[in-house]
């Protein structure tokens, strides 16, 4: 069941009618209520998936608690053990062994030149398993750390881990942020209402009228990079730079909104990364959630910044080869997250990586030269990274960077050069430049009311006339 989809727009309806019409006053029913709508979101892409989550719920629901009723350290790590090593294992299995196996027979054939025989596994990706993965054992971590209680409230933990809004393609959230949000008695307001309508709408813009029309563009570009001038490989790596940004914080934009209009907040998973003035800043712009999730869980157990030069460097390194891993099994993610992880160490080693700390400019309407110079140069770097993450294969992103980087005139039948899109971005960006210092919904809040609906009648009729057809999944499901 796709966020812009006819279908998720009736389940929402229906779900959010039954919610405060009947559930909301009753914190218990509510919350059964929520994890029955879930489940029924969830089971939509293949009920048998179900199963899995509401295993790792139980583990994780049992584990927690006796962790917290034991004194003694070793059964506390022992307990703690058993909740990774199922959530974990469950991940490999169903999302990294085929491409283990594979990179086995490849080493196997590499040393001795025998090339073991093909291996099938077929196995099904469940949707959305990276991310409540994550989600509950943020929760089983900070029970052992004490830095919450454990939930005795089974329903409640279920509904957490599951909750529909976040569930396929997050925002990650923290035990701490959310879970207690399901023990507050809420009432709906105007503003709730409006402001997540805010979000859905510009979450579908964004998906829909930008993402979803680069897609065939991109597809074409890297599908015949061997064949095609520079510059329409540079402008394949631009058009998937904003795909991914747009199909990505899309769909975050209408997660936080549909949670909003339920009376949850969730964690703000993009701060206008494109505007970033390095790579340090970059990462604290994009994906926050997740680069939350490794500062808390990886980086800072590991030693921080805590130590010298060369252990913050192989901390770093660390984080960012396994956040590749993370986004898929192949080596181009691998590859995706070393180089930014390159990218990373010079401004760690000059000291440099908390400079930009602020909003760009953010008391001017524009920036200096020297500002949007940095800007320019952090999005080139992100779009030769972008490379490997899009490429399918670790020759094709050489070929693709070495293509793209020799001089190649533009054939006479030029015609990849998509005038629209390229005004549609435009327009995104003057969106975004202007709202940078806030949120879009606190932005658009504060137009005048005039402005602010002739707004909402240009998304709707952008939408009308540019939106891609059917609905289209998001990138980051297969993730």
């Amino acid at each position: 069941m796709l966020f812009n989809s006819l279908a998720f727009a009736a389940f929402l309806t229906v779900v959010f009618t039954l919610y405060w019409g009947v559930f909301a006053k009753a914190i218990r029913a509510r919350n059964v209520f929520i994890l029955i709508a879930s489940y029924v979101f969830y089971g939509a892409w293949d009920w048998r998936f179900l199963l899995l989550i509401a295993f790792s719920t139980a583990v994780d629901y049992v584990a927690a608690l006796a962790m917290e009723k034991s004194t003694s350290p070793k059964r506390r790590k022992g307990l703690l053990a058993v909740s990774l090593i199922v959530n974990i294992g469950l991940l490999a299995y169903f999302k990294y062994a085929g491409f283990f196996v594979e990179s086995f027979a490849a080493v196997i054939e590499m040393i001795s030149g025998y090339r073991p025989p093909e291996l099938t596994l077929n196995i099904i990706l469940p949707v959305g398993i990276s991310f409540y993965t994550f989600q509950t054992l943020s929760y089983t971590i900070d029970v052992y750390r004490g830095k919450i209680s454990a939930t005795k409230d089974f329903v409640k933990f279920a509904a957490f881990v599951a909750f529909f809004p976040q569930l396929v393609a997050g925002p990650i959230e923290l035990a701490a942020n959310l879970l207690p949000q399901f023990d507050e008695k809420k009432k709906f307001t105007y503003q709730m209402g409006s402001t997540g309508m805010r979000l859905i709408v510009w979450g579908l813009f964004k998906k829909m009228v930008i993402a979803d029309n680069c897609a065939p563009y991109v597809n074409e570009i890297f599908a015949n990079h061997a064949e095609l001038p520079s510059a329409v490989l540079a402008m394949g790596a631009v058009l998937f730079a904003f795909q991914i940004y747009c199909d990505f914080s899309g769909y975050s934009d209408i997660a936080i909104g549909t949670a909003r209009l339920l009376g949850f907040d969730l964690t703000v998973n993009f701060r206008y990364p494109y505007f970033s003035s390095d790579m340090a800043e970059f990462w604290r712009r994009w994906h926050i959630s997740l680069s939350t999730w490794f500062r808390d869980y990886v980086y800072i157990p590991l030693g921080g910044s805590r130590r010298s030069v060369s252990h913050i460097y192989k901390n770093l390194l660390v984080i960012f080869l396994v956040s590749g891993l993370w986004h898929g099994a192949d080596w181009t993610f691998v590859a995706w997250g070393g180089l930014n992880a390159l990218y990373f160490f010079p401004l760690v080693g000059l000291k440099r990586n908390r400079r930009h700390l602020d909003t760009v400019a953010a008391n001017r309407r524009w920036p200096t030269v020297s500002e949007l110079l940095s800007i320019l140069a952090t999005f080139a770097l992100t779009c030769v990274a972008w490379v490997f993450f899009r490429a399918e294969s670790m020759g094709d992103a050489w070929r693709y960077l070495k293509r793209m980087g020799t001089a190649h005139a533009l054939p006479e039948n030029f015609r990849f050069f998509p005038p629209l899109l390229l005004a549609l971005i435009a327009f995104l960006i003057a969106i975004e430049w202007n709202a940078r210092r806030e949120n879009p919904d606190e932005w658009m809040g504060r137009l005048p009311r005039f402005n602010r609906y002739a707004l909402y009648v240009v998304l709707f009729v952008l939408w009308f006339f540019f939106s891609a057809g059917e609905a289209e999944e998001f990138i980051y499901f297969q993730f």
